[in-house]
C-alpha cells in the first residue's frame, strides 16, 4: 500500500484538545476567479479527497490520544453490518493515530487494529464535550442532520463523545489488523496518493507510460492514482492546459520520460487538492465541514459547472463547455485545453 496521507502521532500524555476544525497550514492563498454561488452538482454528491481529509483534521483534536471508553450502535449496520464484537473490540482502545488513505479515514488503535470510516454520500461527525458540541448546521443545500440518524457513538475518555450520523447510510466503518490492510482490499488495490510524496512528473510517465486511455479516465483509476474524484481532475487538467480526452501516453516521451505536461499535471492535481483542503472541500449538494460550515472551493471553480460561461483565463476567448466520459460530466475549455484533444471529443452545446 503506498503511503497514507496526513495524521500525527499522539506525544506522551495525549495531544492538546481543541475541537473544531484545524486550521488550514501555511495560510495558503488561494487565486482565482470571482465567487460562484449555489451551483448544482451535475453528477450528484459524493465528498471527494479535500472533504475527506477536512473531516480527518476536524477530529484530531477530539481522537488522537483520547481512549474509547464505551461505543453505542444504534443499529445492526450502516452499508455493510458492523464487524463481529465491534463495539467490544473497540472499547478500552486508545487512538494512537488519525490519518487517511484515499477516501478512508483510518484510527489506528492501541489494539493493533485499525478503525476503518468511509463516508458513503452523508456520513459526518458530531463532537459533543460538555456545552461544546461541534455539529452539521445548515448544509449547502438541505437541513441540519437529523438526530434520527445518529447511529455509532464514541464516548471517550475526556468525557467527550464523537457522534456518526449518516442519512442514507452509504458509509461504513470496520476493523482490519493493522498488519494485514495493507494488503486487503481495497487498500491492495490503490494507487499513490495525490498529496503524497509519491506524486511527481517522473511517477505519472511511469503509470501513465504506454496507455491510450483518455488522462481524466487514466486519474480517476484508483488503482494509477487513489482518492482524485470527478470535480478535482476536471479543474487540474484545465489548470495544466490538457484536454480530458487527450490520450494518456501524450504526457510520457518514447523512451518513457515525462514531457513538461506531465510535470504540470502533477502540479496542478497537488495545488488544487491543497487549495480544496485550505478552504474546508468544495460541499456540494449536503456535505458539510466536521464543524457545519460548507466548504467554499466551489466558489472558486474555474471550469466545473461553468458550462456556457466565458472561459476565466485572461485574454482567454474560449467559452467552457461541456462532455459526457464513462457517464461523467467533463468540464473544460476548447481554447485553453484543445492542443492534444482526442479526435472524438465533442463539446455539448449549453441549453438555450
Amino acid at each position: 500500500m503506498a503511503e497514507p496521507f496526513g495524521g500525527v502521532k499522539a506525544g506522551p500524555g495525549g495531544a492538546a484538545v481543541r475541537y473544531g476544525l484545524a486550521a488550514a497550514p501555511g495560510g495558503i492563498a488561494i487565486p482565482g476567479p470571482a465567487p460562484l454561488l449555489s451551483r448544482p452538482n451535475p453528477d450528484g454528491a459524493m465528498p471527494e479527497l479535500p472533504e475527506v481529509e477536512t473531516v480527518r483534521r476536524g477530529l484530531e483534536p477530539a481522537l488522537l490520544g483520547r481512549r474509547i471508553e464505551a461505543v453505542e450502535l444504534r443499529r445492526p449496520d450502516l452499508r455493510f453490518p458492523f464487524p463481529e464484537r465491534f463495539a467490544e473490540r473497540l472499547a478500552g482502545t486508545t487512538v494512537e493515530a488519525l490519518r487517511r488513505r484515499a477516501k478512508y479515514i483510518l484510527a489506528d488503535l492501541s489494539s493493533g487494529e485499525v478503525l476503518v470510516m468511509h463516508l458513503g454520500m452523508t456520513g459526518r461527525f458530531r463532537v459533543e464535550a460538555g456545552r461544546v458540541t461541534d455539529e452539521p448546521g445548515a448544509f449547502y443545500y438541505g437541513a441540519p442532520a437529523a438526530a434520527a440518524h445518529d447511529h455509532v457513538v464514541l464516548r471517550l475518555s475526556d468525557g467527550a463523545s464523537v457522534v456518526y450520523n449518516d442519512a442514507r447510510r452509504f458509509g461504513f466503518m470496520t476493523l482490519y489488523g493493522r498488519d494485514a490492510i495493507e494488503g486487503t482490499p481495497p487498500f491492495s488495490a490503490m494507487g499513490i496518493e495525490p498529496l503524497g510524496p509519491a506524486l511527481s512528473g517522473e511517477t505519472l510517465a511511469r503509470l501513465f507510460a504506454g496507455r491510450r486511455t483518455p488522462l481524466k479516465a487514466a486519474l480517476l483509476d484508483q488503482r494509477l492514482v487513489a482518492g482524485l474524484g470527478n470535480i478535482y481532475v476536471c479543474e487540474a487538467l484545465f489548470r495544466a492546459r490538457l484536454s480530458p480526452e487527450a490520450p494518456t501516453g501524450s504526457v510520457v516521451t518514447a523512451t518513457g520520460r515525462p514531457r513538461a505536461k506531465a510535470h504540470a499535471l502533477a502540479a496542478a492535481i497537488r495545488e488544487v487538492l491543497e487549495e480544496a483542503v485550505a478552504v474546508g472541500g468544495s460541499t456540494l449538494r449536503d456535505y458539510a465541514q466536521v464543524d457545519g460550515s460548507s466548504g467554499a472551493f466551489q466558489e472558486r471553480f474555474r471550469v466545473y459547472a461553468r458550462e456556457g460561461e466565458a472561459c476565466t483565463t485572461p485574454a482567454c476567448r474560449g467559452i467552457v463547455a461541456r462532455t459526457v466520459q464513462a457517464g461523467r460530466s467533463s468540464f473544460f475549455c476548447p481554447v485553453c485545453q484543445g492542443d492534444g484533444a482526442g479526435p472524438g471529443i465533442r463539446p455539448r452545446r449549453p441549453a438555450g
